[in-house]
């Protein structure tokens, strides 16, 4: 196992100038009238961004305040896994690892840290950068193989023997996935979504409100599933572009940041340009929107292959809060995916809490954790 070594963003200013340039050239395409974001990505709404970008926004004073936070890099198993560990000022800490999900980064639980960290009732947060996205290797792998990472890093490098898991999006597979991979490990999980159903279920055991589910969810993939398929089969042919135009990086991740968030049609009722940018900037500087679509092709592949720990019920004790915009799938559900032990509605919020609605979201894992005492 690899030592733990100090870790400071410095992107180099021959990247940013290159950055710079490649916005003031883009080379704009046209747009249906009067589509807003029905298409994708609105185009008044994308050129005003990149305005803030090159005129506003200050990538070395988001840097400044990131380099706030202790981070660190280890070497798993040959992957370098960047993460950040705050300790908690409280007197029993209890340890929780917090997992990002796509397109969002560690930057998703910014704002949570002195929430969770700064009380009597304090945990140790511990936010890695999930292999192939950002500043950790850029080796997409799929949901268990990155369980075992994360869990060799809890267990071997930080010396957690027991700790709890919260996540969402893509972080809900993985801590599902180690909750089933590792039971004597994590002592409890959090959740914002559960798995969805992929057409192999038994329709005539599900109640009725799960089968309407499973409609809604058959339906929402054919209106808004499609980058999910284009990863999940030929993610390369895409990267392309998205690697080498900031704008058209930009568009293919804040589509899903203004359909994913309890915005009321204005995206920034949820999010600034600059949180909005800086997460786009993570994947920039990193270079790493090509290996973390990749992680959608590793996961359908192993699914392919006989299944990931990741699709199979948890009995690990597990709270579930479901914010509106996430797709509202009913408690029974939740019941068939997890050993479900709350479960809570919020009134705000959507797929990105934790930026979204810090307060309410940090409300919830303490809440929940208060709960459970480690060994």
């Amino acid at each position: 196992m690899g030592t733990i070594n100090k870790f400071q963003i410095n992107i180099q200013q021959n990247v940013l100038d290159d950055l710079s340039n490649r916005l003031k050239n883009t080379r704009w395409t046209e747009e249906p009238e009067g589509s807003e974001w029905t298409y994708g990505t609105n185009s008044t709404y994308l050129k005003e961004l990149v305005r803030h970008w090159q005129t506003r926004y200050d990538w070395r004073k988001q840097e400044k305040a990131l380099n706030q936070l202790p981070q660190y890099t280890t070497a798993i198993d040959d992957i370098t896994v960047h993460f950040i560990h705050v300790k908690g000022k409280g007197n029993n800490n209890k340890p929780l690892l917090l997992i990002h999900g796509w397109p969002d980064s560690f930057y998703r639980f910014v704002k949570i840290v002195p929430m969770l960290t700064e009380s009597e009732n304090s945990f140790d947060l511990i936010i890695p950068s999930i292999p192939g996205f950002g500043f950790s290797s850029h080796h997409a792998m799929n949901s268990d193989d990155t369980a075992n990472i994360f869990n060799k890093l809890m267990t071997q490098v930080l010396a957690y023997n027991q700790y709890f898991v919260a996540g969402g999006d893509m972080g809900s597979m993985i801590a599902k996935s180690l909750a089933n991979q590792f039971p004597k490990n994590v002592k409890a999980l959090h959740l914002t979504d559960v798995g969805y159903p992929n057409g192999t279920e038994d329709m005539a055991g599900m109640s009725e409100a799960e089968q309407q589910f499973a409609q809604m969810i058959q339906g929402w993939f054919f209106s808004e599933g499609a980058f999910n398929m284009i990863q999940s089969t030929k993610p390369q042919s895409l990267s392309y572009g998205l690697n080498d135009s900031p704008v058209g990086l930009a568009g293919w991740i804040i589509e899903k940041f203004n359909s994913w968030s309890d915005n009321g049609g204005a995206i920034e009722n949820s999010f600034t340009k600059d949180e909005l940018i800086t997460n786009i900037m993570i994947y920039w500087v990193s270079q790493s929107i090509n290996s973390s679509m990749r992680t959608y092709a590793e996961n359908a592949r192993a699914s392919y292959m006989g299944g990931l720990q990741s699709s199979q019920k948890v009995n690990t004790p597990t709270g579930v809060s479901l914010f509106p915009k996430e797709a509202q799938f009913p408690e029974e559900w939740a019941k068939r995916m997890v050993n479900l032990v709350s479960f809570t509605k919020l009134e705000k919020g959507g797929h990105f809490a934790s930026m979204e609605v810090p307060n309410v979201y940090a409300a919830e894992l303490s809440a929940f954790f208060e709960k459970f005492t480690l060994d």
